[in-house]
């Protein structure tokens, strides 16, 4: 790619970024005015939701260097049908199935991305000690990852479960197992990356160590930030809902996309 386009490219994406932000702060500004000034500021609120996830999507497309080809359109994919899900669960009308089931599709499309470049536990090394008793100790973490985060998941369900409709009982169980298991396979390949790959002896294999364990990093944050946006939502919508509820749902929400498109880039260029 030639260097002026190069520039432009890089400049539309930095653009978008901020557009993000600012559209992110407007969505959350919209709600929060039409529930304690006046009704009429859901407008704003209706235009910059959808709007805010909508301008990810080529935000994450116009990455210079993503980590993976495969990875990059897989997020831009799930982040599309996060758009359609934003839709249908901010309209007046009773499409939360809809938007449970787009925003489930968003997850599975975020597994796809994460195993793009699976960390197969026959590839960890480690010079120091002894493969064996680091396969196992990366055996121990991967499970007890997964074993917390489907825990949380279980304990919501508990305590939600005589306030959910009989229709909503099954769609929120696979949901919650879904989303637990998506954030369990973020944080663990955030986890287990230095296993796979020591951090190497030549200054440059350093930087790209660096940059590859902060994508990881960044998957990881935005599991975690989903599962507490998502587990607000399903507090505020079927148990009791806060004046700070849309507030605090949108920002973790917003943070959460964030983090895994951010996940795309590349640190070392």
């Amino acid at each position: 790619m030639a260097p002026n386009n190069c520039t432009l490219q890089h400049k539309l994406h930095n653009k978008i970024g901020l557009f993000y932000i600012l559209f992110s702060v407007c969505a959350i500004a919209g709600i929060s005015l039409s529930n304690f000034v006046n009704p009429a500021w859901i407008w704003l609120h209706y235009l910059t939701k959808p709007t805010a996830t909508a301008l990810l999507v080529p935000w994450v497309l116009l990455s210079r260097t993503p980590v993976s080809i495969r990875y990059r359109n897989a997020i831009a994919f799930g982040l599309a049908l996060a758009v359609v899900g934003d839709i249908c669960l901010m309209l007046p009308q009773d499409y939360f199935l809809a938007g449970l089931f787009c925003f489930l599709l968003t997850h599975c499309a975020y597994i796809y991305a994460l195993c793009c470049d699976n960390i197969s536990l026959s590839a960890i090394r480690n010079k120091k000690l002894s493969s064996e008793f680091i396969l196992l100790r990366a055996i121990f973490i991967i499970t007890a990852v997964f074993v917390i985060f489907e825990g949380i998941a279980a304990l919501i369900l508990i305590r939600l479960w005589e306030y959910l409709p009989n229709s909503m009982k099954i769609p929120v169980s696979v949901y919650a197992a879904i989303l637990a298991f998506m954030a369990g396979l973020a944080v663990n390949r955030a986890i287990v990356y230095p296993f796979k790959n020591p951090i190497p002896a030549t200054p440059y294999d350093v930087t790209q160590h660096i940059a590859k364990n902060t994508t990881s990093n960044s998957a990881a944050f935005g599991g975690i930030f989903f599962v507490i946006s998502d587990s607000l939502l399903a507090y505020g919508r079927f148990y009791v809902e806060t004046p700070l509820s849309p507030l605090l749902v949108l920002g973790t929400y917003y943070i959460a996309q964030w983090c895994f498109a951010s996940s795309v880039q590349r640190r070392d260029q």
